[in-house]
């Protein structure tokens, strides 16, 4: 069996505390591991690591590998040039399997924002859900619902058995909260996981019948030279998900009970269900002081949030955004989101501290032609040697002691100490020692943007 991690997506319902460049499947939402990481770990269960694929946008890409890097050596990651939706990544995927191996498997194909607690329960339905795939059926993973969700989609079964699954009828978009009611008392109705099971082959067959703008384009790659997917032939790509492409016109498809507890955490609703819970119904996460609410989730991420008599609300601190609202409008956060990108306003994109495989930073202050940070390198560890089209920069120590390597010539400033870099000029900030290095970076230039960054060598992989 092999496995794939889809782990594109920006998490925008989970606004403000996932961003576009470092969305919820990356975040450690629980103070444990991030969401991509327990995915890949529940998964290596059912497989060895070396057959688990991961597939993610090239913005995310260095960010996968480094969480990944930490649980298997080489972790296999596809890098997607442009966002096409799961229709196009399980195609790419499962031709790319078949090319790279030389072989026709059961694939695994699974979100990487899904909380499982009950791994054992998980396993087993694979276990049941890959007789079904070696039969030929596209598997979908159905979860009984339990209550009227209307941020799922549901999938309706038939009577006909199928091994220890059922045919499906139909897929049904997400429904209002009438409708999703009647699927619920109904009882033949499943919340659709997004979680799929396929032989290669019987995928790629049933996208040659129903999504020949997907299937035709696929002759364009050739994995057997290279693992790159170019942007030109994969921009040709229609942007759709496989349920539009595949699942709802297949008669091929069975559906298996995910008998565990699956919680997609796709609202702050979701997180709060997911949570521990003091005596009043609440969900205190970080810097909370609270008198008299009740069955609310307060989440802090760097100040003292203070509440008092709340009920049923939600309220979401972060370096620069606020969220609050009642507890049953959560999808809706998706809107804000979206205005916040309709408007250019950072907020959507990224947080004021950025991690990075080094350490961190965090932007104190911006305007016209200038950008302060506060950096903070780890001990070991060092920035890529690079250069800058359209900054100048000025870096002061404050604390530690940091190596700087400035055209070709190396620098050891203590705290207190500075160095000015040029435009153009080829540098590196590192840590070589055993206390971290915290640095006050000036830019300064008409264009301040993370892409102005032009990598020479780097330890993490990101030339």
């Amino acid at each position: 069996m092999f496995g794939l991690i889809l782990a594109g997506g920006s998490g925008s319902r989970l606004w403000p505390l996932s961003r576009e460049l470092y969305p919820k499947q990356l975040i450690n939402i629980q103070n444990t591991e991030s969401l991509l990481q327990a995915t890949f770990e529940r998964i290596e269960k059912c497989m060895p690591a070396s057959n688990i694929i991961s597939m993610t946008g090239v913005k995310h890409f260095s960010n996968v590998r480094y969480q990944l890097a930490k649980l298997c050596e080489n972790p296999i990651i596809l890098s997607e040039p442009i966002s096409k939706n799961t229709a196009p990544a399980i195609a790419l995927a499962s031709k790319y399997i078949m090319e790279k191996y030389n072989i026709d498997p059961v694939i695994l194909t699974v979100p990487s924002d899904h909380l499982i607690n009950n791994v054992r329960n998980f396993i087993q339905s694979v276990k049941d859900g890959e007789k079904i795939a070696e039969a030929g059926y596209i598997v979908t993973f159905g979860v009984k619902p339990s209550y009227a969700e209307t941020g799922y989609g549901y999938i309706n079964i038939t009577n006909m058995p199928v091994e220890k699954g059922f045919k499906v009828n139909k897929f049904i978009e997400k429904p209002d909260k009438e409708l999703a009611e009647k699927y619920i008392k109904d009882g033949n109705y499943f919340w659709n996981s997004g979680i799929f099971m396929f032989k290669a082959s019987v995928m790629l067959e049933e996208l040659a019948k129903y999504s020949q703008e997907i299937y035709s384009e696929l002759s364009n790659f050739d994995f057997t030279k290279s693992s790159e997917i170019p942007f030109t032939q994969y921009d040709r790509m229609p942007a759709i998900s496989i349920d539009y492409a595949v699942m709802e016109k297949s008669d091929k498809i069975a559906l298996i009970k995910l008998e565990c507890d699956w919680k997609d955490l796709g609202s702050w609703k979701s997180v709060y269900d997911v949570s521990e819970k003091d005596k009043d119904g609440n969900v205190k996460i970080g810097h909370i002081l609270d008198e008299g609410s009740k069955n609310s989730l307060m989440y802090s991420s760097s100040k003292l949030v203070a509440t008092i008599g709340l009920e049923n609300t939600v309220i979401v601190e972060t370096e620069d955004a606020i969220l609050a609202c009642r507890a049953d409008k959560t999808q809706e956060v998706k809107k804000i989101f979206d205005t916040l990108k309709k408007q250019n306003d950072n907020t959507h994109l990224v947080h004021k501290t950025v991690y990075r495989p080094w350490g961190f930073y965090t932007v104190l202050a911006q305007g016209k032609g200038f950008l302060t940070k506060m950096i903070q390198v780890n001990p070991g560890q060092k920035l890529s040697v690079q250069s800058h089209n359209y900054r100048s920069e000025h870096w002061v120590v404050l604390e530690g002691t940091a190596k700087v390597l400035l055209e070709g010539k190396e620098h050891i400033l203590s705290p207190g100490h500075s160095i000015d870099i040029d435009v153009k000029e080829i540098h590196s900030l590192q840590n070589p020692y055993d206390e971290v290095v915290k640095v006050i970076e000036v830019q300064k230039g008409d264009l301040l943007v993370e892409e102005d960054i032009i990598r020479y060598e780097d330890m993490y992989g990101r030339v």
